[in-house]
């Protein structure tokens, strides 16, 4: 009875946790924070750390903060690579949804890379209870990313969920409420960005920063040819002059750029299928496999990847919210969710 009260008086929250964006939804209320995970820390005299910005702001900052100012992602290949730092952020955008809206600390659901070790796992959990959480439970992602694409993860039939994010790739064989079967390689959109980046200074000797090969991915970027190329222009530093420079790219620089990172993915989905068990396979075959997470977006991703499993692969509907909705509905059955889909 106690705990009803609670959840009453409480504004609950669900956290997609992301390496490259974190998103907060309040239950019933839908999407409040979706910015950058990216925290900019201010060191005075004595060393001592002040948080300058959080999340855009912060993200504004990155490559260009002076010897005082750091602009830190806590969390690197979809894990907490900065405690102190990951538990500042997160305790900020706590305070910014949740501060004098409700009598009690929150509920939180955070939803977390599959195959985290026990470590990991106790670190995300710890984190969030620092940060002002009543309790914490924990989703995989494969799992979030399926429920919020629309999958009916409960029934007895096989579904394949492909989530690439920014630090890792997670894929997911579903079926009854829980995951059958699943893979999570640390081959996403972090690493997208650095094949760009070598591929510009092994090409163009041109040295840029992870800010705009993030722009040339989003922009330029694709898995196949294209009937009609893109350009963008871009200016960075000579490596062997020293000097300032700017060139144009196409697609078909950036489809050479990200060629051996978007095969990795594609063989680990395969993997996957192999290990897939005959009557789910079956199902697979015949619902397809879903694309979600930022990495969706890359143009012609789906078909690479189909002609590449010779599968029909589809793109979620708004893939980049599609692993926070699916957090937001696990926290809306948090009581009556089997402990197959969350990890208490």
């Amino acid at each position: 009875m106690f705990k009803k009260l609670l959840g009453v008086f409480s504004n609950d929250l669900a956290i997609d946790l992301g390496t490259a964006n974190t998103l907060v939804l309040v239950k019933g209320k839908g999407i409040s924070i979706n910015e950058p995970s990216v925290v900019a820390i201010q060191y005075d005299k004595r060393g001592r750390e002040h948080i300058l910005a959080v999340g855009q702001e912060a993200k504004d900052m990155v490559g260009k903060t002076p010897g005082n100012i750091k602009a830190i992602r806590p969390m690197r290949d979809g894990v907490i690579a900065d405690f102190n730092v990951t538990e500042m952020m997160i305790r900020y955008f706590i305070e910014k949804v949740h501060n004098r809206k409700g009598l009690f600390s929150p509920r939180i659901i955070i939803c977390v890379p599959f195959g985290l070790t026990q470590v990991e796992r106790k670190a995300v959990k710890e984190s969030a209870m620092s940060a002002g959480a009543r309790e914490v439970h924990l989703i995989e992602e494969p799992m979030a990313a399926a429920i919020g694409s629309g999958i009916p993860v409960k029934d007895p039939n096989g579904n394949l969920v492909v989530d690439i994010g920014g630090g890792t790739t997670e894929i997911g064989v579903i079926s009854l409420g829980g995951l059958v079967l699943s893979k999570s390689i640390r081959t996403a959109g972090d690493k997208l960005d650095k094949s760009i980046i070598d591929y510009m200074k092994r090409n163009f000797n041109l040295l840029i920063g992870d800010r705009i090969a993030e722009e040339l991915k989003i922009r330029v970027g694709t898995a196949i040819q294209l009937d009609e190329e893109l350009v963008m222009t871009v200016k960075g530093r000579d490596q062997v002059a020293g000097l300032l420079s700017s060139i144009e790219i196409n697609s078909e620089h950036m489809r050479e750029a990200m060629k051996e990172p978007i095969k990795e993915i594609g063989e680990a989905l395969k993997t996957v299928l192999e290990q897939t068990p005959p009557d789910l396979a079956g199902d697979i075959v015949e619902n397809g496999i879903v694309l979600t997470g930022g990495g969706a977006l890359i143009r012609g991703l789906d078909k690479y990847l189909s002609n590449m499993i010779k599968l029909p692969v589809y793109v979620a509907e708004d893939p980049l919210l599609a692993v926070a909705k699916g957090t937001g509905k696990a926290l809306e059955e948090i009581d009556i969710l089997q402990q197959s889909v969350y990890e208490d």
